[in-house]
């Protein structure tokens, strides 16, 4: 009973279109109505209708649908055709989408200058997110030339129209020495920004400067606050962070128990130094229960990702054998590439791995140690 109706108006939508074409504007915004309301079938005929006689604004809306299957079956391909077609017309937006298509090999094969080169067509038209994803691209290296300068650039002009991305960016490239000097002060005033509007990145490094007294005066008071809000959105490294700080009672209580409630949420996002932290619970007893079997587990999920801190730990539980029986070889192993992985500011931790390594060493055979060598060589992250 309802289909003649629609039939009827879809008839006469595509008779006026044809005659008199200023009428289009009127019909994309019913359709974007319809859209905006659920009503997907009809929005998606009349944007297919309006696509056919070349409205860019109507055939990026189409790949959005096609793109992200509202209304009709998903499909990526189709969802690159009509993004394609409203880019070529200078459609901003969809220079973007079919950037980010390329960039992520979503639907194509991943193509990084293929990528760049959408971003800057519609970077050149002022679109800020355009010019953040440009800047990103010219950090890396992808698609183009590694290049801070250019990066900074880019962030800067997305940051004027208040862009939260480079806004955070600037703080990174500022703290890093990217592009600029390196200034702490001026990387904690871009990241406030960004946190300030609620950006967890930017929470999460805004955190970190307070508790390392980097740009402001160490406070892990402010610290824990930071962190927090970044972690209540789910922010992996934040909610390490913050387990860090109650298992050391700084800025916080003291409270092993929270400290793994926040670490295992890290943890089982899969971030590297939580399963570590987590596994050190385990083993201690400090807010869990005592579980070298635990322990050895989490550390191993950290050894395997490449986390130094994991590898020490399951170097130490093959050299005690706890939780695992005692193998002088696979201690060694593990201690051996800790060592190689702990990052310069760990320094500390890098020279207990070299000692107890070392001191390892001393009760194993010269072809022990060598096959011990040979298997941390062969190792490759998972």
């Amino acid at each position: 009973m309802m289909r003649a109706p629609v039939k009827i108006r879809l008839a006469a939508l595509a008779l006026l279109i044809r005659l008199a074409p200023q009428a289009a504007a009127g019909w994309l915004e019913s359709a974007r109505s319809a859209y905006a309301r659920k009503d997907y079938t009809y929005a998606l005929r009349l944007f297919r209708l309006l696509a056919g006689r070349g409205d860019a604004s109507a055939q990026y809306s189409l790949a959005l649908m096609y793109h992200s299957g509202q209304g009709v079956p998903q499909d990526v391909a189709e969802g690159v055709n009509w993004y394609r077609r409203a880019a070529d017309q200078g459609h901003a937006r969809a220079q973007v989408n079919l950037g980010s298509i390329y960039a992520h090999g979503q639907g194509v094969p991943q193509d990084f200058v293929e990528a760049a080169k959408w971003f800057r067509l519609a970077a050149d038209q002022g679109y800020a997110r355009a010019q953040t994803y440009l800047g990103s691209m010219y950090t890396l290296g992808q698609g183009v030339p590694q290049d801070f300068a250019e990066a900074l650039q880019m962030y800067l002009e997305a940051a004027r129209q208040g862009d939260v991305p480079s806004l955070y960016n600037l703080g990174v490239m500022f703290d890093r020495g990217q592009g600029v000097m390196q200034d702490f002060v001026e990387a904690a005033k871009w990241l406030r920004l960004a946190a300030d509007r609620g950006y967890s990145p930017a929470q999460a490094n805004l955190g970190s400067m307070y508790a390392h007294g980097q740009g402001v005066q160490q406070d892990y008071l402010e610290a824990a606050k930071w962190f927090r809000l970044a972690a209540d959105q789910g922010h992996a490294r934040a909610q390490t962070n913050l387990g860090s700080l109650h298992s050391l009672g700084h800025g916080v209580p003291q409270d092993f128990a929270e400290a793994a409630k926040w670490f295992r949420l890290a943890a089982d996002q899969g971030h590297a130094r939580a399963q570590a932290h987590l596994g050190s619970l385990y083993a201690r007893g400090q807010g869990l229960p005592c579980s070298y079997t635990d322990a050895v587990n989490w550390y191993r999920k950290a050894a395997d990702a490449g986390d130094a801190l994991g590898q020490y730990y399951l170097g130490v539980m093959y050299y005690e054998g706890l939780g695992v029986p005692q193998d002088y070889l696979l201690a060694h192993k593990w201690m051996n590439l800790a060592a190689a992985c702990f990052a310069p500011a760990e320094n500390e931790q890098r020279v207990k791995a070299i000692e107890e390594r070392d001191l390892l060493a001393s009760k194993m055979t010269p072809a022990q140690i060598a096959e011990a060598q040979q298997l941390a060589r062969e190792w490759a992250p998972k």
